[in-house]
């Protein structure tokens, strides 16, 4: 079993590094992650045990990753590999889909429970507001299942006495989730800040740290980088240090709120998305902004545009791209070192 790569014991992490140390989102791995792309230069991470062990070479505080598909005994060595290493363990799982899956969502808290996770990031939405619905009634039922599942995933989380982080994924305004979260009303229910996802729904990324820390269980810290394109504006996870986001301020306001927080390093390496805000249709789910607001948006992405081209990989081969991940990951985690530990 892949274990077995794991007998000798991992160095721990300093002490002094762990109150900022930065952690690493599964995602900032799409392409290696589970042999997506095909590599003799960069072998897969096939597992979350693969990805740890990785990461805590490149110095790494943790590792958020997928919990499904786990059993006890696969959890059981994750938990001598977080417990040898001293880095966290955070877990991303999907929320039920209704009673009958239930037992499932159960049975995945349970094993990653025992193997040590005691956050689980979630998401409402797997795409994009703005792509996935074509009008505010199409909206509307997606926001009550949405809660209808939150509910139920509510019940299993207070249970097994575990933290559930509700992640804005390009779904929720700050306001809307910190609603939802309002009325749910669990001391077992949070959010995952993410620190760049709502630029694409024209909201300014400090602002939204802000309206969220109060609520962080867990985090993506990101950077941004945009700029203007015919239908709108381009949107990319860029090197820490190089977009638009107060990435200290951001940090500095959750660990306020939650002093045990941890911080999890989400670069994701892509094409730009492309957020066609000055289009009809982008705006089916939203109420009209006032054309202030709308300006004031726009001009931010004209004054803080990112210099030069935004990340591309569509143009690379695939050791090119995955050459690209690796050095955006680590080109962070220095950043992180150098410039936000405390």
């Amino acid at each position: 079993m892949a274990a077995m790569a794991f007998s000798v014991p991992f160095p721990k992490i300093p002490e002094f590094l762990k109150d900022y140390s930065m952690g690493v989102v599964v995602h900032s791995y799409g392409m290696r992650y589970g042999g997506r792309l095909k590599s003799d230069q960069y072998p897969p991470f096939l597992n979350a045990l693969n990805l740890m062990k990785h990461c805590q070479m490149l110095g790494a505080g943790g590792v958020q990753t997928m919990v499904s598909g786990w059993d006890e005994e696969f959890g059981k060595n994750l938990r001598n590999v977080s417990n040898q290493s001293g880095m966290y363990l955070e877990g991303s799982i999907g929320l039920p889909k209704d009673e009958a899956d239930v037992e499932r969502f159960e049975r995945e808290i349970r094993i990653a429970k025992e193997a040590g996770v005691s956050v689980f990031r979630t998401v409402c939405l797997n795409g994009r507001r703005y792509e996935n619905f074509d009008s505010k009634n199409q909206f509307a039922e997606f926001k009550a299942n949405a809660i209808h599942s939150l509910e139920l995933a509510e019940k299993v989380v207070r249970k097994h006495q575990v933290k559930l982080a509700v992640e804005n994924h390009k779904d929720w305004k700050a306001a809307e989730l910190v609603e939802i979260l309002e009325n749910l009303g669990s001391e077992w229910v949070g959010a995952t800040v993410d620190f760049g996802n709502n630029v694409s729904l024209l909201e300014d990324p400090n602002e939204v740290i802000e309206t969220l820390s109060p609520y962080a269980f867990s985090t993506h810290v990101k950077d941004m980088g945009v700029k203007e394109y015919e239908d709108g504006f381009l949107l990319s996870e860029v090197p820490l240090g190089e977009g638009i986001v107060d990435l200290k301020k951001g940090m500095d306001l959750c660990k306020k709120h939650n002093p045990s927080i941890h911080f999890s390093l989400e670069m994701i390496t892509r094409d730009p998305l492309q957020i066609p805000c000055l289009t009809d249709h982008y705006w089916a789910t939203f109420d009209n902004p006032s054309a202030l607001e709308f300006a004031q948006h726009l001009a931010m992405i004209r004054k803080h545009e990112f210099e030069g081209k935004l990340p591309e990989t569509s143009i690379l081969t695939t050791d090119e791209k995955l050459a690209l991940e690796e050095e955006h990951v680590q080109k962070c985690l220095s950043y992180s070192k150098n410039n936000l530990l405390t």
